[in-house]
């Protein structure tokens, strides 16, 4: 007697451990992402002006200054950009900016060599540390862009008048790793004269002022960390920084010491500057060994159903290149990153912080500028153009798909037989169902389709274990719910 079995895979990625641990879970996919339920596609990329830069884009801001004329800026290894309101690149690169760094790299040890060199098995002593691709970190003061570019060292201000590159800020330390405007308008300079745990910082409302006083709130303090300071992000009221190895909460005190710092968190350290991202109070980074979320003071692990794909297909040399940001309008923090087969940034791993759900993919994105100042997220992309993103159903070369771990469909040695499939989606033939069938986890796989989905679709293949892979028949903004699929019970091979 046939049944009609529910394919009810859980929105989500899962993707730790084998295949077969995946099982009635979804396990690969590209671009595509769920609410309520339902997938869908995530929105494409469209260019959004005609203009290029020179370089890979690392570090961005975007904002509106005092008259509502929106801007946007970006820094490359040896460039920094300002954009306009019509979409217009300004270089405001200032004179004698120091050279950085493109890729990341190491003085010995795993990596250090081309692929080739050298003798299998031979050790590689680790004779130095990694040297971090050129990151840059942006802020606001007040409507005027303020930024550090680790391979230089200064801070720098922007006046607004494309006729104009960035100037240093006057008395500001140098040989800084990043810097990050607190909330009470005071600028941190992380990593100041190059002393990796020192931060140092101006006069409240007074940027050029650096030099404490009795009748002034500048400052510095030295954390207690065995860490290098890589990054400063504004939490709720308090700033949070976080070294290589830990995390700590700068709290506004006022005067005498005007901050007092706490360690909030150990063994949570950042790979790069840019891999933290504020929500709605809360930061959420990539870690050294997995994600973690701050809030109030405390630190926690954020459990990731993909964190083993995510390490293996990092590029574990080229992680500081890491980038991650906020896409607030789908409830969800990205982080852009080099995989193991690239030196660039041409992937992602997204979380859905309302509904707890990971998924991931591929887009050549290197710095992203979130929706807010602009109507749509802006993507600087590693071919040095600016894209319009969530725009159309348009994805470059990359195309969506889905595709399930194994169901399991038949009992003991018995094997089952698919005869027809009722689907579920919002427009019948927006997607094509592909089946694959095999008899045990590890055994050869046999494809059956992709079918044209009618209401129902007439399939005929059998086995015992099944995967469902789904396909966009076109560029739509289709939905795929809860397919049906009726089985006849088969006897032995």
């Amino acid at each position: 007697m046939p049944t009609l079995i529910p394919l009810q895979i859980p929105p989500g990625a899962w993707r730790n451990g084998t295949e077969y641990q995946s099982k009635g879970r979804w396990h690969d996919m590209n671009l595509v992402r769920w609410r309520n339920g339902a997938m869908f596609p995530v929105g494409g990329w469209t260019r959004y002006q005609t203009d290029t830069f020179t370089g890979i884009a690392r570090g961005c801001i975007a904002w509106a200054d005092n008259s509502a004329n929106r801007w946007a800026a970006w820094g490359t290894a040896d460039y920094a950009y300002a954009m306009d309101d019509d979409g217009g690149i300004t270089d405001i690169t200032p004179a004698g900016l120091t050279t950085g760094s493109v890729d990341a790299s190491t003085a010995g040890g795993y990596g250090a060599l081309l692929y080739g060199d050298g003798t299998y098995g031979t050790p590689r002593p680790d004779t130095g540390s990694i040297t971090l691709a050129t990151s840059w970190s942006w802020d606001t003061f007040g409507q005027i862009p303020v930024t550090c570019g680790d391979s230089d060292g200064r801070l720098w201000e922007w006046d607004l008048n494309t006729a104009n590159n960035l100037t240093a800020i006057t008395n500001a330390p140098t040989m800084c790793d990043g810097l990050v405007v607190t909330q009470e308008r005071i600028i941190f300079a992380l990593g100041a004269g190059a002393d990796p745990r020192r931060i140092e910082w101006c006069d409240r409302e007074a940027r050029t002022s650096w030099t404490p006083s009795a009748t002034n709130q500048a400052g510095g303090f030295d954390l207690k960390t065995d860490g290098e300071i890589m990054l400063g992000i504004k939490a709720r009221s308090e700033t949070l920084i976080l070294t290589s190895v830990d995390a700590w909460q700068a709290q506004y005190v006022g005067y005498p010491d005007v901050y007092s710092f706490s360690r909030v968190g150990s063994g949570c350290g950042a790979p790069g500057r840019r891999v933290a991202i504020k929500v709605d109070g809360k930061v959420l980074w990539l870690g050294h060994n997995g994600f973690f979320s701050y809030e109030a003071g405390y630190v926690r692990r954020l459990p990731c159903d993909v964190w083993d794909f995510f390490q293996e297909d990092l590029s574990t040399l080229q992680a500081s290149k890491v980038y991650g940001w906020l896409n607030h309008q789908h409830d969800e923090v990205w982080w852009c990153y080099p995989s193991d087969s690239s030196n660039e940034c041409d992937s992602y791993i997204a979380f859905n912080y309302v509904e707890g759900t990971w998924s991931f993919g591929h887009m050549p994105v290197s710095s992203m500028i979130q929706q807010g100042v602009f109507s749509t997220p802006l993507g600087l992309h590693t071919d040095t153009k600016v894209y319009q993103h969530e725009n159309g159903y348009e994805h470059g070369s990359e195309t969506p798909f889905c595709e399930s771990g194994p169901f399991e469909i038949a009992v003991g040695d018995r094997r089952a037989h698919a005869v027809r499939l009722i689907p579920d989606e919002s427009t019948l033939g927006d997607v094509t169902a592909t089946f694959k069938t095999r008899e045990y986890p590890t055994a050869t796989e046999t494809s059956h389709g992709p079918y044209t989905l009618t209401e129902p679709t007439s399939v005929r293949f059998s086995g015992r274990q099944l995967v469902l892979r789904v396909d966009p028949s076109g560029s739509s903004d289709w939905r795929w719910g809860v397919p049906r699929l009726e089985l006849a019970r088969g006897g032995r091979r």
